[in-house]
């Protein structure tokens, strides 16, 4: 279960991060840099809960399927 909430919670974060860069994006008009920052922070949410999955599958706090 704690799994399923730490993943969740990464999603959000990391749809945040991509609906903040669209904000940025229209607002700034290609002034700022705050766009390559949102977008920046979203890749690393993502290798992030990536990493965190495949070990979370190694070490086995998340099954595989078709092992149940």
């Amino acid at each position: 279960m704690f799994a399923k909430v730490i993943v969740i919670g990464m999603l959000l974060m990391i749809a945040g991060s991509l609906l903040s860069a669209l904000v940025f994006l229209y607002k700034d008009r290609g002034r700022s840099t705050r766009v390559v920052t949102a977008l920046t922070a979203r890749v690393a949410l993502s290798i992030t809960l990536f990493v965190l999955l495949m070990a979370g599958f190694y070490f086995g706090i998340i099954p595989s399927p078709g092992l149940r």
